[in-house]
């Protein structure tokens, strides 16, 4: 059992702080340094998206050709923080893994297709919105649990097996639900998810099994690695589909956005509690930071690919969503709060105004 800040969990990997040495400020507290860029990465997607739409030239430059690269390095930041040890928890914990796995791949397809059906999602958008829905759990989601103070390890175990078991789920399910409008090449889709995200995570996991001295130097690092790729996966497509995007159908698209991921945020956190079910506080809030936050950067790669550029437009847009979202969730129950809480926070708020 080793200990991450004053977080318990069990392997020898460290999201929560990435394996960074902390430093001391002035006043000799501790500053993780990951921590703070992680802090920072709300700011950072809705900077980009926001230079993206105002100057499409500040973006404009990020050719598709580099999708799959800066995806690619994404994923080896998510590979270079695990240990085969890390995934002991899914057949120790095999409960929680399970209810994680299934709103992650069942009830989440289907709630994108039931938003995309009830919105009348214009048909530019609807398949990139339906391979939203389809895509693994994002890697941001484990920060989100460590800021909520959730099950950090149980993050980290949903966000690596939904990402790895990827390559077969994610295209046999876009075909099922868009396979009958967009053509769907099943096995070309799996072929670039095993190029651009199993083998750049296994890399990283090698590295981080059989050449630590050199990842204990790289690791500092790759946070930063990370959201520099994730801010040109971000701009790039808003950028190159701008005039789509401040149309009437595109605002039209923040609407249905917002829904899919509030209630995937919402079903994730009350289906664990169901009756037959019953897990507690903790797995609960971290299965919804899971369930409600997706790698959309993935899907952004996939849409571009095999859908057509308009349909990395939901993924673009869900980027920014659900960093956005989900870190202020993450940051809400992390002070203490409770989802039963909010009634009385609206109800207070609403009365400092009256």
């Amino acid at each position: 059992m080793g200990r991450v800040g004053i977080y318990k969990r069990e392997g020898n990997v460290s999201l929560a702080s990435f394996g960074i040495k902390s430093k001391k400020d002035k006043h000799g507290n501790k500053v993780d340094l990951t921590k703070s860029l992680s802090q920072m990465l709300p700011y950072i997607v809705t900077a980009t998206a926001a230079s993206a739409l105002i100057q499409p030239a500040s973006f404009a430059w990020v050719r598709k050709d580099y999708y799959a690269p800066a995806l690619g390095g994404i994923m080896l930041s998510i590979g270079i923080q695990l240990s085969v040890s890390d995934f002991a928890i899914a057949f120790k914990r095999p409960l929680p893994v399970l209810i994680g796995y299934t709103t992650q791949y069942m009830v989440k397809p289907a709630l994108g297709l039931l938003v995309v059906t009830v919105f009348n999602v214009p048909a530019a958008f609807a398949a990139g919105l339906i391979l939203t829905s389809c895509v693994a759990g994002a890697q941001l989601s484990s920060y989100a649990a460590y800021l909520s103070d959730s099950d950090i390890a149980l993050g980290i175990i949903l966000t690596s097996l939904t990402t790895i078991t990827s390559v077969i789920v994610t295209p046999f399910l876009t075909r099922l639900l868009i396979g009958s409008v967009v053509p769907v090449d099943v096995v070309a889709m799996a072929s670039s998810i095993l190029q651009v995200v199993i083998a750049p995570i296994m890399l990283g996991l090698a590295l981080n099994t059989y050449a630590k001295d050199f990842v204990n130097k790289v690791r500092q690092f790759m946070p930063l690695v990370a959201m520099v790729c994730t801010s040109l996966c971000i701009g790039s497509p808003l950028a190159l589909n701008r005039s789509q995007i401040v149309s009437i159908e595109g605002f039209k698209l923040l609407f249905p956005v917002l829904a899919f991921h509030m209630s995937a945020f919402i079903l994730g956190y009350w289906v664990p509690r169901i009756p037959w079910w019953r897990q507690d506080e903790k797995v609960s809030k971290t299965i919804s930071l899971c369930t409600g936050m997706q790698s959309s950067t993935l899907a952004m790669l996939l849409a571009t690919q095999f859908l057509g550029g308009s349909h990395a437009v939901p993924p673009a847009c869900s980027v920014v969503v659900m960093a956005i979202m989900g870190l202020s969730l993450g940051s809400f129950w992390g002070k203490g709060n409770r989802v039963q809480d909010l009634g009385n926070i609206f109800y207070t708020t609403n009365k400092a105004y009256t």
